[in-house]
């Protein structure tokens, strides 16, 4: 006669259990998560495939703000403006791991030849770990943040299809995606996952609102683009940059903007968040 009271005790310490983990997670979610200086927001800048135009043009107006960004590279197309990387070094922006040969989906005719489908876990890492020994070498950077060519996370294809996720959680301190949809939450953030949004091809009011957004809930927008300039395929736009530079440099805008890498371990090491 005892057991049916027993297993209603058990219900009841669990049901209470529960009560508290969701009560300690809305909590958190109410708690504004606390960004240097008094800040609101934190903003990162990066810029894929070491295209010439970044170090031609791009890091230019960069310095001119004093503003850092985060540079996925590809040694191979470091070497053809190797003088502007190295400069873009001194001056203080962050070099990425783009990959060494930049493997994308096989469905794209100009990676046919360089097809994820085609890759193991154990090529991607020679592939990885080559690119790294590379940069080392032209640079002299140690490079531990890595974002994925095309935003594509997987090796093989049908049921053979294995994430390499895992191997950049383990490579690199994060790792960023492209073309997604929101910005990151620093209390409950996937660092080997965090998402890049587009910012190729758009004026600074389209850019506004996605930066009113993510300060309203104190979150941490990861811009993502390729070639530097005026219009074009891929290209992020210098009087667009120009405005967000100006912007974010308000204090009265409340933003923190700082490279990829810087912000990953203020949020990992300086807040102590257990993520």
């Amino acid at each position: 006669m005892k057991t049916p009271y027993k297993n209603l005790t058990v219900l009841l310490v669990f049901a209470s259990l529960l009560l508290l983990k969701q009560q300690s997670l809305a909590q958190l979610d109410a708690t504004p998560f606390k960004w240097p200086d008094g800040k609101k927001m934190a903003i990162s800048l990066s810029f894929d495939d070491a295209r010439e135009s970044q170090v031609l043009v791009g890091t230019a107006l960069l310095d001119a703000y004093g503003i850092k960004a985060t540079f996925f590279v590809v040694p191979s197309a470091v070497e053809k403006q190797l003088a502007g990387w190295k400069k873009a070094v001194t001056n203080g922006h962050e070099i990425g791991n783009h990959s060494l040969t930049h493997p994308c989906a096989g469905n794209f005719a100009w990676s046919r030849d360089n097809a994820l489908e085609n890759y193991t876990l154990k090529q991607m890492r020679t592939n990885l770990t080559t690119c790294n020994q590379q940069l080392e070498t032209l640079l002299q950077v140690k490079t531990d943040v890595f974002a994925y060519p095309c935003g594509q996370k997987y090796v093989g294809t049908g049921t053979h299809t294995k994430s390499y996720v895992p191997l950049v959680a383990k490579m690199f301190i994060l790792g960023r995606g492209w073309k997604d949809e929101a910005p990151n939450d620093p209390r409950f953030c996937n660092f080997a996952q965090l998402t890049g949004t587009e910012m190729d091809g758009k004026d600074f009011e389209d850019i506004l609102p996605m930066i009113k957004n993510a300060r309203e809930k104190g979150l941490w927008l990861v811009l993502a683009g390729h070639e530097m300039g005026e219009p074009g395929e891929q290209t992020t736009r210098l009087s667009m940059l120009k405005q967000l530079l100006e912007y974010a440099k308000d204090p009265a805008n409340g933003i923190w903007i700082a490279p990829m890498g810087t912000v990953a371990k203020y949020i990992k090491n300086g807040e102590k968040y257990p993520l």
